[in-house]
């Protein structure tokens, strides 16, 4: 594992644990000061803020829940304002709603042009869809060159890990973490995370020991970070060490991310536990469900990721996968449409998915990278069977 001494930061960092209970405390004391005076300017937005890094880093599945409840809420008493405007489009893309998103942006500039959260907001949507990602791409570098922060370096990697530049990815993430200057372990363990996803899942040859150092790097600086557990858990597995993959996910149990129980029912199942891993895989599939049924486009690609797997179910990742495609046609989006649609018997459908994403991608640098590139209609058509 890399521990934490060899990564050069400026600053000491407070400790995982005592950071995620200042965080909750906090996220409730900004709830109840939201529910005494929501109009009151930086209280709704800090909330979202609070509540993003709660979805994001541990996995709090009711988040968008609990957003949802502030929109309409905020919807009612300022209904139409730009402030309000600009918040729902931010939950509407946590949520992945990104039509609405744009469409609550479009509000938020009431004729006056956007604000610098407004335009940020829209940079991220446009990378999140795969749109203008040329002038995205530039849009990011002036930023980063201006500010030089974390939080401008970070979506600046994973676009050049988007477009396939996976060395100049893993630079700027890097720097994120040399340039950073705060002592919150959130911004740190995310890069770390980042920085095992680049390696293990998005470069063509996955490096899985090098992805498993950086996957235990941030669970190092934050213990309660359940992706990260996730994510070094399935390395685990895939390398034979159900035992150790199990003792990650059982901490992070009490999240509900449907995920955590995937993963330990594989490592049961591995370790020859069929009747505790039957009952870990209907408990996933059953939260997988729930999930989608309340917020469809946030979790359609997780869903399509499951049913593709031990979930074992081809047609409906199938539907998710193209689910997700449409909402946000990216790269990657496409490759596992592609997948799955080769998967569930599909050829016809799969064909109609490789044309249209080399349609979109084919003339980028990015798409040399992608599996669809070296695909054609007789592949599909071997692969899929009869």
């Amino acid at each position: 594992m890399i521990e934490a001494r060899e990564i050069n930061l400026v600053c000491p960092l407070t400790d995982g644990g005592i950071a995620v209970n200042n965080l909750e405390s906090a996220r409730q004391r900004s709830w109840s000061r939201f529910w005494r005076e929501p109009s009151r300017l930086g209280i709704a937005e800090y909330v979202v803020e609070q509540e993003q890094l709660t979805l994001q880093l541990l996995g709090d599945t009711n988040t968008l829940d609990r957003l949802e409840a502030l929109v309409d809420y905020l919807d009612l008493a300022e209904a139409g304002s730009p402030r309000t405007a600009l918040i729902q489009a931010q939950v509407t893309s946590m949520a992945h709603r990104f039509a609405d998103a744009r469409g609550y942006l479009a509000k938020a500039a009431d004729g006056k042009g956007w604000s610098d959260a407004a335009n940020r907001l829209s940079l991220s949507i446009d990378q999140a869809c795969g749109t203008r990602l040329d002038a995205v791409l530039e849009a990011r570098k002036r930023l980063a060159a201006q500010w030089g922060r974390l939080e401008e370096l970070v979506p600046l990697g994973a676009l050049h890990a988007d477009l396939r530049d996976f060395d100049e990815a893993d630079r700027t993430y890097q720097r994120a973490l040399r340039q950073y200057r705060d002592a919150s372990p959130f911004a740190v363990a995310w890069v770390c995370f980042q920085l095992g996803v680049l390696w293990g899942e998005l470069v063509p040859d996955a490096q899985l020991a090098r992805a498993a150092r950086w996957y235990g790097a941030a669970i190092e600086y934050l213990p309660g970070y359940v992706k990260a557990r996730v994510h070094l858990a399935e390395l685990f597995c895939g390398c034979g060490r159900t035992g150790d993959a199990e003792a990650l996910l059982i901490p992070a149990l009490s999240s509900g991310d449907p995920e955590v129980r995937w993963r330990l029912a594989d490592a049961m199942a591995a370790m020859g536990r069929l009747t505790e891993a039957e009952v870990q895989m209907q408990a996933a599939r059953s939260g997988f469900e729930v999930l989608l049924e309340k917020h469809l486009l946030a979790f359609a690609d997780h869903g399509a990721e499951f049913y593709s797997g031990s979930g074992n179910d081809a047609k409906r990742a199938f539907e998710l996968a193209s689910l997700n495609l449409a909402n946000r046609p990216t790269l990657r989006a496409f490759e596992h449409a592609y997948k799955t649609a080769v998967a569930a018997g599909l050829p016809e459908r799969a064909a109609e998915i490789l044309a249209a994403g080399r349609n979109r991608w084919g003339t980028t640098n990015a798409f040399r990278f992608s599996p669809l590139a070296d695909c054609g209609a007789d592949f599909v058509k071997n692969d899929a069977g009869p």
